[in-house]
């Protein structure tokens, strides 16, 4: 008599597992049949003998092995999973998945680089062309007429009018511009760029100086010289950019390079947009022309209050060359605080500033933002130590005039053409 249900011999089991079938791997994917040790089966309809309980180290685990027995018995028996060849998961389990693989650190660090770099690229140069197209190149350098030679390094004219050009009624007021048509040179300096320090020197508005034979520059037809002294920005107010360039070069005998205007309103938006400069004021100011009303020590201006600053000639013992003296601190201050990595590396900032500024420079037709820039830089430089700042030297006053020491400038003007440190000294 034998263990197996139903009439079973041991050779009906075949090559099952475990009895030296030729197959070293179990029939996890046969569907096997039932499979009950002990007594036949009962008749049908009859109960289901209850089967012993393994617990607590005898059996399976009591109630939910005979439920399963009781409901059919689908416990997954016959689906191949009482030899855990069906799970991932499981120890041993045949559908283990493989490893992640590690991140390419290298190929990610060199992507992102690439990333990087192409937008600081994209960005640069369209920020280049975006400043470039915004520059006002209006003044014509070649009609200006017997010109002296080229020297060594680059001759700036930097030049502050009182244009109000785009101002409104409550600018104006804020601002004490008064509502005067066309517009005059408020300050005229030469900034001199070269490999022995950069020179910042102040030509006085009130500079007697001879109005040369020109061109003129919108009619194209020339007027002869009369010998006829005046005011140097009477040049100015006569024709233009072209005719004071002409009068500095003839008076002085140094080629000017480039030149750069600025307005009012472009001068004040400036200071705004880097968010004020700080000045040391050697006095105090109060003049009710500019609208100054200063303290003495170091401060933050914002644009009405330089604007002001700078302006102010009346308040001042030495009038326009005290004036000058302002001009020249205040500008090589605001080049110091626009080319810092604050204003530069910040585009809250930087766009701003180029904008205010690019709005309002007047520039000659051969002015590129490079140029734009060394200027800039250069100024910063006097600011900090690494040049020089001066008036022109005087020698006293005719008619009001102030007339330049012919000595001192000759001399001046040799050591600017031929990139040599400044010795000479001016008030």
């Amino acid at each position: 008599m034998n263990d197996w249900p139903e009439g079973w011999s041991d050779n009906n089991r075949g090559s099952g597992y475990g009895h030296g079938g030729a197959s070293a791997q179990p029939e996890g994917a046969r569907v096997m049949r039932q499979v009950r040790r002990g007594p036949a089966a009962p008749p049908q309809g009859a109960g289901v003998p209850p089967q012993p309980s393994y617990v607590d180290g005898q059996g399976y685990g009591g109630g939910d092995y005979t439920n399963a027995r009781n409901t059919g018995y689908d416990s997954g028996y016959s689906q191949g999973e009482v030899y855990g060849g069906g799970g991932s998961d499981g120890p041993g389990g045949y559908g283990t998945q493989a490893a992640r693989p590690a991140p390419n650190w290298r190929r990610r660090i060199k992507w992102t680089a690439i990333t990087v770099v192409s937008v600081l690229v994209v960005t640069t140069v369209g920020t280049y062309f975006w400043a470039d197209s915004k520059l006002k190149r209006e003044v014509d350098l070649s009609k200006v007429i017997d010109r002296p030679e080229a020297g060594e390094g680059t001759n700036f004219l930097i030049v502050g009018s009182d244009s109000r050009e785009g101002m409104t009624a409550e600018e104006k007021k804020a601002l004490h511009t008064g509502s005067a048509d066309g517009k005059r040179t408020d300050s005229m300096m030469i900034l001199h760029t070269g490999s022995n320090g950069d020179t910042l020197i102040s030509l006085p508005r009130d500079s007697d100086v001879e109005i040369p034979s020109f061109v003129g520059s919108e009619s194209g037809k020339r007027y002869e010289g009369t010998g006829r002294h005046t005011k140097l920005n009477a040049a100015y107010a006569t024709d233009g950019p072209e005719l004071l360039v002409r009068t500095v070069e003839f008076n002085t005998g140094l080629r000017i390079d480039h030149y750069v205007e600025i307005g009012f309103a472009g001068f004040a938006n400036i200071v705004d947009a880097v968010g004020g400069v700080e000045i040391d004021i050697p006095q105090d100011i109060k003049d009710t022309k500019s609208g100054a009303d200063l303290k003495k020590g170091k401060q933050t201006l914002n644009g009405e209050e330089s604007l002001a600053f700078v302006r102010t000639r009346y308040a001042l013992a030495g009038s326009d060359l005290d004036r000058t003296k302002n001009q020249q601190k205040f500008l090589a201050a605001l080049a110091n605080q626009v080319a810092t990595p604050g204003t530069v590396l910040n585009p809250f900032k930087l766009y701003p500033t180029m904008g205010a500024g690019l709005d309002t420079l007047i520039v000659d037709k051969d002015m590129g933002l490079y140029d734009l820039g060394s200027m800039f830089f250069a100024m910063k430089g006097v600011n900090g130590g690494d040049g020089k700042s001066m008036n022109m030297p005087i020698s006293g006053s005719s008619g009001g005039n102030l007339v330049w020491d012919k000595a001192k400038v000759k001399q001046l003007v040799s050591e600017l053409k031929n990139d040599e440190k400044v010795t000479v000294s001016g008030d």
